[in-house]
C-alpha cells in the first residue's frame, strides 16, 4: 500500500474545522490591521533562498527540496515565505504604487527535517510583512497581531521573548567582543559551534549542546553594544507593548544570524508543544530588500507555525467548536421517491439550507440513525400516505415535534428552519 511520505500529513475532514477556525481568526486579525493577503508560487529559483536565507544556514545547506527543472534552472520548494514576499515586492515594483505595504499570507512550506511532534517536512505557516517604515510602532503592531491571534485561539501558556540586534555597525562591535569572550573557550565548544565561530558567530546562541549553552550563558549581552538610536528604538517598542498590555521578556540571547536583520527580534514560545517550543518568530529585516536587488526599504514581519499552534491548542484544550450540524436530512419512505427527494434537496440547497439525503438505499430506520449521526436539526420524511396528499412530515430532531407540511410550499419549510438558525 502506498502511504504518505514521511514528514507529511493528511488533514482529514474532522481536523479541517480546526484549520479553518484558525485561518478565519488570522484573516480577521489581519483585516483589523489593514493587512492585505499575498500568495506566491510554491517554488522559486534556488538563488532566492541562498541569497535571502544564507548558504551557510541549515535550511539552505541541508533542508531544502531542490531540483533542476527541464530548462536547467535550479528551483526549490519554498522553505519560508519572507524571501518570496520580498521577491514579489521587488519584481512588481510595489514601492512605486504605495510608500507602505502591509501583507499577510497562509501557505505551505517545505523542509527536509527529521520529523517529530510539531515539525513536519511539509508544514504550514501564517505570517505578516510590513514593508516601508522604520517606525517602532510597526514592530509593536507585528508582535501585537501575533499575540492577539494566539489569545483568540484560547492559548495561555506562551511567552513572548524580545531582543534588539541594533544596526550592523554596533552588531559588528558586539561580534568582536563575543570572539574575545570565546577565544579561550573555543576548544570546549561543539564542532558545529566551532564552525559557526568562523562563519556566523551569533548562531552559537542557537546551539542545543549543553556545554555550548553553559558557555554562552556567561557571554556579553548585545544590548550593551547598541548605538543610541537602536537603544531608543528598542525602548519605544517595549513601551508601546507595555501600553498595549502585551507582556514581554527581554532575552539578550535571542539573535538572528543573518546580517540583514536589524533592531527588534522576537519569538513566542510555548510549554505546551514539547521540545519544539517556538510557535512564532520574527523581527526587523531592514537590509534584506536591498540584498535581493531592490532599493533600500525598511521592513519587519513574523511567521507562525500552524501545526505547532494547533498542537498547543490540543494540549491546552483551548478550542471548543460547536458540533457541525445539518439543517435538514431527507428521509425517503418509499424506494420510488428517489427523484422527488433529489429535486427537493436541490431546492433546499439553492435556498441556503445544509441538506443531506440517503445515497445507499437504506431502510427508514437506518436513514433516521444517519440523520442523528450527522446531527441534523430537522428531518423531512417523504412518502407514505402523506405523499398522496402532496405533503410530508417535518420532524424537529431536538424536541421530537412533528408536523405535516405541503410539498408545494417548500419556501415555508425554508423559512421555518431559517427562523431557528
Amino acid at each position: 500500500m502506498i502511504k504518505a511520505i514521511a514528514g507529511t500529513k493528511d488533514i482529514l475532514p474532522e481536523n479541517i474545522r480546526l484549520w479553518k477556525h484558525l485561518e478565519s481568526l488570522v484573516e480577521k486579525e489581519m483585516v483589523l490591521f489593514n493587512f492585505k493577503e499575498i500568495r506566491t508560487p510554491i517554488f522559486e529559483e534556488t538563488a532566492l533562498f541562498s541569497h535571502g536565507i544564507g548558504e551557510a544556514t541549515d535550511i539552505v545547506s541541508k533542508e531544502m527540496y531542490t531540483f533542476t527543472d527541464r530548462s536547467g534552472t535550479s528551483v526549490s520548494l519554498k522553505p519560508e515565505m519572507t524571501a518570496s514576499v520580498v521577491r514579489a515586492f521587488i519584481e512588481h515594483e510595489l514601492n512605486k504604487k504605495a510608500n507602505f505595504y502591509k501583507l499577510f499570507y497562509i501557505s505551505p512550506m517545505f523542509r527536509q527535517e527529521r520529523p517529530q511532534a510539531g515539525r513536519l517536512r511539509q508544514f504550514h505557516q501564517f505570517g505578516a510583512e510590513a514593508i516601508g517604515s522604520n517606525d517602532p510602532i510597526v514592530d509593536a503592531e507585528i508582535i501585537i497581531i501575533a499575540n492577539n491571534i494566539l489569545k483568540n485561539l484560547g492559548l495561555k501558556n506562551f511567552e513572548i521573548k524580545i531582543n534588539s540586534l541594533g544596526i550592523p555597525t554596533s552588531r559588528e562591535k558586539y561580534k568582536e567582543e563575543l570572539r574575545k569572550y570565546l577565544g579561550d573557550k573555543l576548544d570546549s565548544l561543539s564542532e558545529d559551534s566551532k564552525k559557526r565561530f568562523k562563519t556566523n558567530i551569533l548562531r552559537i546562541f542557537d546551539s542545543k549542546n549543553e556545554t555550548d549553552r553553559k558557555i554562552m550563558a556567561g557571554a556579553p549581552t548585545i544590548l550593551d553594544y547598541l548605538d543610541d538610536e537602536s537603544r531608543e528604538h528598542f525602548e519605544n517598542v517595549k513601551q508601546l507593548l507595555s501600553e498595549s498590555n502585551v507582556p514581554v521578556t527581554v532575552d539578550h540571547k535571542l539573535v538572528r544570524g543573518l546580517d540583514y536583520y536589524t533592531n527588534t527580534t522576537f519569538e513566542i514560545i510555548s510549554k505546551s508543544v514539547g521540545a519544539q517550543s517556538a510557535l512564532c518568530g520574527g523581527g526587523r529585516y531592514n537590509l534584506l530588500i536591498e540584498q535581493l536587488g531592490g532599493k533600500p526599504v525598511p521592513a519587519t514581519g513574523f511567521a507562525a507555525g500552524i501545526e505547532r499552534i494547533l498542537l498547543a491548542c490540543e494540549n491546552e484544550k483551548s478550542i471548543n467548536l460547536k458540533d457541525e450540524e445539518l439543517d435538514i436530512y431527507l428521509v425517503r419512505l418509499d424506494k420510488d421517491k428517489k427523484d422527488k427527494v433529489f429535486a427537493i434537496a436541490n431546492f433546499l440547497r439553492k435556498n441556503g439550507l445544509i441538506t443531506e439525503l440517503d445515497y445507499l438505499l437504506r431502510s427508514v430506520k437506518a436513514q433516521m440513525r444517519e440523520a442523528n449521526r450527522l446531527n441534523s436539526k430537522y428531518v423531512l420524511m417523504i412518502g407514505g400516505d402523506e405523499f398522496l396528499r402532496n405533503a410530508a412530515v417535518l420532524k424537529n430532531m431536538q424536541s421530537g415535534e412533528q408536523e405535516e407540511v405541503i410539498l408545494d410550499n417548500l419556501d415555508g419549510i425554508v423559512k421555518r428552519i431559517e427562523s431557528v438558525k
